[in-house]
């Protein structure tokens, strides 16, 4: 009897770290880029073997030494690249972040003020660098509210990019813009908004764009993320922006991943 005790105290003991451990939270460090004076990083949180947050760390000294007049580029060049954990990668269906400083804005109207594009990308770097717009096949099926406009561009704009209308908005280097039907005649300055990216009919990133004054207020707030009809692989389904007042910076996170296909 004494020795079968020994046994199942044993099990008992080894059935208890199982479960302390699926019950752990593990943080993953991504990658970190330049941008602006400060470190862009991304990171994962897993829990057991079931990722539960995954995103970036956006420091203020980055939004704060974003140069003010910088001349726009054609095709626009990106501030950072930084690559998602790479364990988290299936799970999230995020690949990496690219970010971009737009000091003048760009059309249509709502968006013609100082902001902040970060892309998290669902496909490889090697699949973004051919996405030069000359396929402007547009998706079968939008998320509720949002719509691909064809934007004509200002006649300065349109001289110096040699392109008079961004068709779906596609942007040689991102892709194609879906944004909410709601901003397109909006006439004042946008906030923050999700916007979903797609080339070739297929969906290729999804992307909080912010105003520098969003994030100068050093308030944490949340972004609607849409569902996305026919696309089927895993994906976040939440955002929220934290300000951590300590670490001066915001915390840019991902939940409510969809299992991966």
């Amino acid at each position: 009897m004494k020795r079968i005790s020994n046994v199942s105290v044993l099990l008992l003991a080894f059935t208890i770290g199982a479960c302390a451990k699926d019950d752990e939270i593990t943080d993953l460090k991504g990658n970190c880029a330049n941008a602006y004076k400060a470190q862009i990083c991304t990171y994962a949180k897993t829990k057991g073997k079931t990722l539960v947050e995954a995103g970036a760390v956006i420091p203020m000294a980055t939004i704060e030494n974003a140069p003010a007049g910088e001349p726009m580029a054609w095709p626009p060049v990106a501030g950072a690249v930084a690559f998602m954990p790479d364990s988290a990668i299936k799970q999230s269906g995020l690949t990496h972040l690219t970010f971009y400083w737009e000091g003048d804005g760009h059309p249509p109207g709502a968006f013609m003020t100082p902001h902040f594009d970060f892309h998290f990308y669902t496909v490889p770097p090697s699949e973004v660098a051919t996405m030069d717009c000359k396929d402007l096949s547009k998706p079968t099926a939008l998320p509720a509210s949002f719509a691909l406009p064809d934007i004509p561009l200002p006649p300065d704009m349109a001289k110096m990019t040699g392109v008079p209308t961004l068709v779906g908005l596609c942007v040689p280097g991102m892709g194609m813009h879906a944004i909410l039907t709601s901003e397109i005649e909006r006439k004042d300055a946008f906030e923050g908004s999700m916007v979903i990216g797609y080339y070739k009919g297929k969906l290729v990133f999804i992307e909080p764009m912010i105003s520098k004054a969003t994030m100068m207020k050093k308030a944490s707030f949340d972004l609607p993320v849409p569902d996305l009809p026919g696309f089927t692989g895993a994906h976040p389904t939440k955002f929220h922006a934290e300000y951590d007042a300590a670490g001066n910076a915001y915390r840019f996170i991902f939940t409510g991943f969809t299992p991966a296909t």
